[in-house]
Parts: structure tokens; C-alpha cells; sequence
């Protein structure tokens, strides 16, 4: 029996974007073990039903209520568990201490992504590539199909996702994301949430998110018509992993910023308005498959370092609270977007999930049309005698250390 492990340590969106690379590594006939932090083992079995599942803690202090002591046990049957399996594959997909720590168990030739030979940190070729393309980080691609290229023969991309439609529950509303500057106030959210309710034939209205924004929940319905938001459930910090499926499932709409909740819907094909700004950018983390829509602040300066702070009084911010952007949601006319919006829509090709231009301006999207093409002929997707050769893109992306190491 042939078996993969994916060690997968980060957080809620990045485990559920790791769905093409199990699917893939499925599809080639192993018997895939995901390795996670224990909070979302819930989560995790719900979306990978056919996986071996091992959560160990790699966030946080340890079990609740038994303080930092309870980490070493844990870990260690974690670790012993692992080390008695003989994993023909290993897929290192982050590089913290754990993960490093995790991967250093295993033979190196066996361990793709992240590793340490001898002691050093390297990363396989495929990532060492990736990390240069994502200095351009309007044309990067997407945090799905650059896990999944790890392993040869990726499934095609259609088969990832289902096509997203509506269910017929009503709309969704993500009301806040893990960063508070990636996220709408609830005063600017309220209108784009009401004007897409004006058009949807099911006028129910689901609030989502954790306990903490259980508050946030109440503030936004204090902004909408009384007889509206008697009928809105605030499901704030009332749901479990299965609970939150639950309420995502067969909804018309999701309203969010780039959340776990978003990859969420999309793994379930419910139809997502994503509202990007600040950090996220739709072409690195939007949401995956097709029917999927991103409302994509467009100002000099996004997208920005989450961890730096922003210089420019949220800029990305003010096109959102433009009233212009609330009448596009309503009537998905060109002319009524405002600017510093942006307008994309996701659809499929050869490499995966890509986002087109559905209004306002793309200024890069020829090259990174260009730039994906590249992906594809260096992953073998494509024929370079076909589509290259890339001379300029090949000068700035491969190094002489690509062809002097192995």
C-alpha cells in the first residue's frame, strides 16, 4: 500500500486549500495521513472523510485547561505514530519549527516542499520558483494549485470544486476575517449585504463568524431595516465545524472577506461575493472553481504586508464605502462601480483557478496571463515549442544555483 503524508500545520483556509493536492495524490492510488493542528481535526474529517487524520498542537498553549505541559505528551504519541508508518511520500507544505521538525523524521528524498539536509533548510525547486513569482503578486497564482504542482499529474481543476450555484437558503455574511484590516465595519458592510438580499429570491440572512464577533453581528443588524433584521439569524460563536457546514451549505450567496469560511463555501459550490482589500489579492487566495466573485480594492498600494503597518488611512477601504459599489452589487453595471474597485470572476484553465477582469481596470493581466503560461510550460502543462520560449521571464526567475544544485 502506497501512503502520502501532508503536513499541513497552518490555519482554517489553508487546510481546505490543500484539497487539490490530496485529491491528486488520491487519485495516484496512496492512502493520504494529513497532519494538523488539533482545532480543526473536526473540520478536517469533515472534509477529507477518506483520510488518516493526526492532530497534534502546534498552536496555542496546549489542551484547554491543562496548560503548556500537556504539549510534550501529545506531540510526542503524534511524532511516534507517524515515525512507525512507512510513508512513500511526505509533503512539508509550511515552514515552521514543527513542521521542520515533523519533516526532519523522514528520509529528505522522500520529503517534498519544505525540508532540512544536513541540517539546512531547503525547499524543493517547484517552491524555490514559486517564492520568486510571488514577488509579483498581482499575477501570483493561486495558493491551491501552488501546493497541488508539488505532485505530478494534478487533477484537472474542474474536478476540484464543484461549479459554485445557488442553493436556495438565502445569503450568507461573513462578518469579519483573522485580520481586522482585511475585513469591512459593519457600517460599510451593511449596504452591499442589503442590496445583494434587494436581488436574491430567498431574503434570509445567516450572520457567520466566532464567538468574538458575536457583537459585530448585533451592530449590523442595528443597520438594517427593522423587518429585516427580525428575520437575520446571528450565528456568531454558535457553531461547531459541523454546524458551520451546515450553515453554509445550499446558500445562494456567501458575502466575506478572503476567510476560511469563503474556501469553505467554494469546496461546497455555494457561489461567494468576496470582498478583497488591504493584503488579500484575488489571484493568490480567492476563492476556488467557477461562479465566484470578487470585489477587488484596486489602489496603488494593495496589495500591502498584513504585518507591516498601512501609511495610507485605508485607502482600499473608501471605494467600498462608496455608495456607487452597493448599486454595482444590485445591478452588475460597469458604470456604477467606483473607483479603486475592481471586478473579477473565476473560471478555470490549464494551470487552475484564475481570475478574469469582469469590470474596472486590470493593468497586469496580460502579463500574468503571460507569467501563467510560463508556470505551465516549466510544469509541463504546456508545450514550450507551443507557447514560449520565455527569455525575459526565464532571465528573472531561474537562477544559476536552478541548474548548478540538484
Amino acid at each position: 500500500m502506497k501512503r502520502a503524508l501532508v503536513i499541513q500545520l497552518t490555519r482554517f483556509g489553508d487546510l481546505v486549500q490543500t484539497k487539490r493536492l490530496v485529491l491528486t495524490l488520491q487519485r495516484r492510488g496512496f492512502t493520504v495521513h494529513l497532519c494538523i493542528d488539533r482545532s480543526l481535526e473536526g473540520l478536517a474529517r469533515i472534509i477529507y472523510p477518506y483520510c488518516e487524520i493526526h492532530p497534534l498542537i502546534a498552536h496555542g498553549s496546549g489542551i484547554e485547561g491543562q496548560g503548556k505541559d500537556s504539549v510534550l505528551p501529545v506531540n510526542y504519541k503524534v511524532f511516534r505514530q507517524l515515525a512507525e508508518i512507512d510513508f512513500t511520500e511526505v509533503y512539508n507544505l509550511n515552514f515552521s519549527t514543527m513542521n521542520y521538525a515533523l519533516s526532519s523524521m523522514f528520509d529528505p528524498a522522500r520529503v517534498k516542499g519544505h525540508k532540512r539536509i544536513h541540517g539546512q533548510p531547503m525547499k524543493e525547486a517547484w517552491f524555490e520558483l514559486a517564492f520568486r513569482l510571488a514577488a509579483e503578486r498581482r499575477n501570483n497564482i493561486n495558493l491551491v494549485d501552488y501546493w497541488a504542482a508539488l505532485s505530478p499529474d494534478m487533477i484537472p481543476v474542474a474536478d476540484v470544486n464543484p461549479a459554485a450555484s445557488p442553493g436556495g437558503r438565502g445569503i450568507g455574511v461573513v462578518l469579519a476575517g483573522r485580520e481586522s484590516r482585511r475585513s469591512l465595519p459593519y457600517n460599510v458592510l451593511a449596504p452591499l449585504v442589503l442590496s445583494a438580499r434587494s436581488v436574491n429570491k430567498n431574503k434570509n440572512i445567516f450572520l457567520l463568524g466566532s464567538k468574538g464577533e458575536r457583537e459585530a453581528g448585533k451592530k449590523l443588524l442595528s443597520k438594517f431595516p427593522a423587518a429585516v433584521a427580525e428575520n437575520a439569524v446571528n450565528l456568531a460563536g454558535e457553531t461547531d465545524w459541523a454546524g458551520l457546514a451546515d450553515a453554509v451549505a445550499g446558500l445562494d450567496l456567501l458575502i466575506t472577506p478572503d476567510t476560511g469560511t469563503m474556501h469553505l463555501a467554494a469546496h461546497m459550490g455555494v457561489p461567494v461575493l468576496g470582498c478583497f482589500l488591504s493584503s488579500a489579492w484575488c489571484s493568490e487566495t480567492g476563492p476556488y472553481g467557477e461562479g465566484h466573485t470578487v470585489l477587488q480594492a484596486d489602489v496603488d498600494c494593495s496589495p500591502c504586508i498584513e504585518a507591516q503597518p498601512c501609511y495610507n488611512d485605508m485607502n482600499c477601504l473608501k471605494p467600498f464605502s462608496d455608495p456607487y459599489a452597493a448599486r454595482y452589487v444590485v445591478t452588475r453595471n460597469r458604470d456604477h462601480l467606483p473607483k479603486g474597485l475592481s471586478v473579477f470572476e473565476s473560471g478555470c484553465d490549464f494551470l487552475g483557478t484564475q481570475f478574469v477582469l469582469a469590470a474596472g481596470n486590470d493593468p497586469t493581466g496580460e502579463r500574468r496571463q503571460r507569467l501563467r503560461r510560463f508556470i505551465g510550460c516549466h510544469l509541463g502543462l504546456l508545450d514550450i515549442g507551443e507557447e514560449g520560449p520565455f527569455p525575459d521571464l526565464a532571465e528573472k526567475f531561474y537562477k544559476d544555483k536552478d541548474w548548478i544544485t540538484p
